[in-house]
């Protein structure tokens, strides 16, 4: 398989298309390659338009979700980011070559050995990777200027609001099956936010994601 050709492919057709238009972004892709950090199994199927299996239930967001969630954040090299959700470490290196600092946190022990791996053979070193449950929020480094969900919730938490600095970014994938909102929310004066949702998609929840209350009978 011609891998420069199938990434460019995947830039032109997929990612351009899809409203991402930061050449910032877009020369990322080329950068950090995706097809060394997906298993080794789905190598020929790292530039497809779909969601990657990679273990213990788990999948990475399809390219275009990544390049788009990452325009959308506007990571800058001074930004402390948190994500919730290491998985293969593809999304964590995207985000630590744009900012000063990203902590992960990854509450599936072999899923953060995958993470670490990947990232230690990029020479990434500006990555804290962590094993905990972080689908309530992260205190331990906070505040942050980005954070980042790359799992859903049906509720967003709000310790993630009280750990997001003035002027800092938060995404989050908000909302029950089959239709959620990717949702991007500004923090504009602490303990003010201002909230977009950029479009519907579906993606599995994080492990322990807090549930809203169910009407009972």
């Amino acid at each position: 398989m011609n891998f420069e050709q199938a990434r460019f492919n995947m830039v032109e057709q997929q990612i351009r298309t899809w409203e991402v238009l930061d050449q910032d972004v877009l020369d990322l892709l080329y950068v950090v390659r995706r097809e060394e950090f997906v298993p080794s199994t789905c190598r020929d199927l790292a530039f497809f338009d779909l969601e990657i299996p990679i273990g213990e239930g788990q999948r990475m967001w399809q390219p275009k979700m990544e390049a788009r969630v990452l325009q959308e954040l506007a990571v800058h090299k001074t930004d402390r980011v948190l994500e919730i959700g290491t998985g293969t470490g593809y999304f964590t290196a995207l985000l630590a070559r744009r900012a000063h600092h990203v902590f992960s946190v990854e509450i599936n022990p072999s899923l953060k050995e995958l993470g670490a791996r990947a990232l230690k053979a990029h020479d990434i070193d500006n990555v804290t990777l962590e094993l905990g449950d972080a689908a309530q929020g992260w205190s331990q480094h906070g505040p942050y200027d980005v954070i980042v969900l790359t799992g859903s919730t049906p509720v967003l938490a709000e310790g993630f609001l009280d750990q997001l600095k003035s002027g800092g970014r938060l995404f989050a994938i908000v909302g029950d099956a089959p239709v959620m909102s990717a949702r991007l929310i500004t923090c504009t004066i602490p303990g003010s936010y201002v909230s977009t949702d950029l479009f519907e998609t579906s993606f599995p929840a994080l492990i322990n994601a807090p549930q809203p209350e169910r009407f009972k009978f």
